[in-house]
């Protein structure tokens, strides 16, 4: 098997599993009892939280843990959302392709009287902090841009869209899922007020995620309960899960610039071979994407039959988000960047592990080339296209 769609979920490493072993069995004494053994489970969990401060480059007391990158996108965008309501600022920036757990609680909002402008982004996918300064208005209270897009895996001008937001007072989040433990990440210097990740996407464990929310941002609960994570987050932590996590990031950033060289070429290999396919086109730009990215579209075949047949021949891959993947409608982050319906649907993300070698990008290149041609021998609407009764959208 051949698996190429870690953008979806990573295998978790033997690092983060060996983490976790002696809070499930050894010390699993719940943080908040006030005896030695619950206690030492205490000292666990704020020792994990100044390891995953390190790597993001904030103090421990800015982090909260969640259950993930959706719960962390919500309580930021909400908790912004009231500190605006306060002050008479209830006008929110975004972008049309950000995860659905954006723009779902975006939609929400809009429902309770805010307005939100939802930025264009480009045929490469990058929206420019230019684009940010000039939407930002004296009630805009919030503006939350994706680090690194989960589809496409064009990488934002994070640190230039920081810099515009504090120069105009506005508070800025990014969900940073994609690019945690991925990119280099330094909320500080990058002027990054919230950021939200999940484990899962950096071989952690499924089910944790960080808020990192800098001093000065009131949070708003999206849980309540108890008074955990300084009453911010009900629910008793999960410290195994949490061990993990600050294990496999803290490996993951060590391993960035190492990592981000090898896959790159492997990316660059396997974006080459695919282009050779008739009707073809690379998504999002070129090179400013995460090293592991590759996301094409084929002219004249459905994207659910393209990946059923690569998972007959041991590819696991994917069309899009793995959290719209039962969806029939095409990828709105495609559609934002100017891919009409018809292209869209024919849409093929493979993204690429650590331990992915030249033999492997070969292999998916040979198998994804001779199953496109199969399904479009087989399709009518590729015939009108061969026949010339349809006009192509890529040039050969």
């Amino acid at each position: 098997m051949i698996y190429a769609d870690n953008a979806a979920t990573t295998k978790m490493s033997k690092t983060a599993i060996a983490a976790m072993l002696p809070y499930m069995d050894e010390i699993y004494g719940n943080p908040s009892s006030l005896y030695s053994f619950g206690q030492q489970a205490k000292e666990a969990l704020e020792s994990a939280r100044s390891r995953v401060a390190v790597c993001l480059g904030c103090e421990a007391r800015e982090i909260i843990f969640t259950s993930g990158g959706s719960e962390a996108d919500n309580q930021a965008i909400f908790s912004a959302a009231k500190m605006g309501e306060k002050k008479g600022k209830k006008h929110i920036i975004s972008t049309a392709f950000e995860h659905h757990a954006v723009l779902h609680t975006l939609e929400k909002l809009k429902k309770q009287g805010f307005e939100i402008t939802l930025l264009d982004v480009h045929e490469n996918g990058i929206v420019t902090a230019e684009q940010v300064a000039a939407a930002i208005r004296e009630d805009t209270c919030l503006v939350t841009v994706m680090y690194a897009n989960n589809e496409i895996g064009t990488i934002q001008p994070i640190a230039a869209i920081g810099a515009v937001c504090r120069e105009k007072g506005v508070l800025f989040h990014t969900d940073a899922v994609q690019a945690a433990g991925h990119l280099h990440i330094d909320v500080k210097a990058q002027n990054i007020d919230m950021l939200s990740l999940s484990a899962h996407k950096f071989h952690g464990p499924k089910g944790i995620g960080v808020l990192y929310a800098k001093r000065g941002v009131i949070l708003e609960n999206v849980i309540n309960g108890g008074g955990q994570e300084r009453g911010k987050r009900a629910g008793t932590e999960n410290i195994p899960a949490i061990m993990g996590m600050a294990a496999a990031l803290e490996q993951a950033c060590a391993s960035i610039d190492e990592n981000a060289v090898k896959l790159s070429v492997l990316r660059d290999r396997l974006i080459a071979g695919l282009e050779k396919i008739p009707y073809s086109e690379l998504n999002g730009d070129r090179t400013n994407r995460l090293p592991s990215n590759v996301n094409l579209c084929f002219e004249g075949i459905e994207g659910e039959s393209l990946l059923l047949l690569l998972d007959d021949k041991g590819i696991c891959a994917s069309s899009g988000s793995a959290c719209t993947s039962g969806s029939l409608d095409p990828s709105h982050v495609l559609l934002a960047i100017g891919r009409p319906h018809e292209v869209a649907h024919g849409s093929l993300r493979l993204s690429l592990g650590e331990d992915a070698t030249q033999a492997q990008i070969d292999e998916m290149i040979a198998s994804v080339t001779e199953v496109v041609t199969y399904l479009r021998n087989m399709s009518p609407f590729w015939r009108d296209l061969v026949n010339g009764k349809r006009q192509h959208v890529f040039a050969e």
